[in-house]
């Protein structure tokens, strides 16, 4: 099926990183997900992923189920997440941080389509703190995110849509949505 697009208003943001950023990475989400209203967070890290969910202001980690610790030192990237916003951190090949904000509903006019994506997971083996531990194929990738359901195991990406000097489309951004059971897709 084709994806419906549509159209919003977005706006990109740069945001500085802090240069104690690798003293306490989890206060800083915390801080941004509070400011941004973020929910979820989703890192990638040089020794695994690790998910994340703010609840009651705090930001709860997988790790104490399944994974690495969230470090600066291994941290590759991390998207923090929501239904309106989206903040992106990555480290430079000069080790330094970068990070970007993409806020929904202000700003200029763009089209976009939003897509699901499955996330990998057969097999529910554990839970702590309402993170799940999947595992997935013979070779044991696992990952803990907070949904505890198979049909759940989605994302909604959103992409952001311009055009060339050709006038041919292409996709400028991908930000993430949402997780598990309250992703919905209009299709034409």
């Amino acid at each position: 099926m084709k994806p419906k697009v549509l159209n919003l208003k977005y706006k990109i943001l740069p945001l500085s990183v802090p240069a104690d950023f690798g003293g306490n990475i989890t206060a800083w989400f915390e801080e941004q997900a509070k400011a941004h209203d973020l929910r979820w967070l989703l890192v990638h890290a040089d020794d695994g992923v690790i998910w994340g969910e703010l609840r009651d202001d705090k930001i709860h980690l997988s790790s104490k189920l399944f994974g690495p610790s969230l470090r600066a030192k291994t941290l590759q990237m991390a998207r923090l997440f929501g239904t309106n916003s989206e903040l992106l951190i990555w480290k430079t090949d000069y080790c330094s941080w970068q990070a970007r904000l993409v806020i929904d509903n202000q700003g200029q006019e763009i089209e976009y389509f939003d897509e699901n994506m499955l996330l990998w997971g057969t097999r529910l083996e554990n839970s702590n703190d309402d993170f799940f531990l999947w595992k997935h194929g013979s070779e044991g990738l696992r990952h803990a995110p907070p949904v505890d359901s198979s049909r759940d195991l989605k994302l909604k990406v959103r992409h952001y849509i311009d055009y060339d000097k050709d006038g041919q489309a292409y996709i400028k951004y991908s930000r993430l949505v949402t997780i598990g059971a309250d992703i919905r897709q209009e299709m034409i």
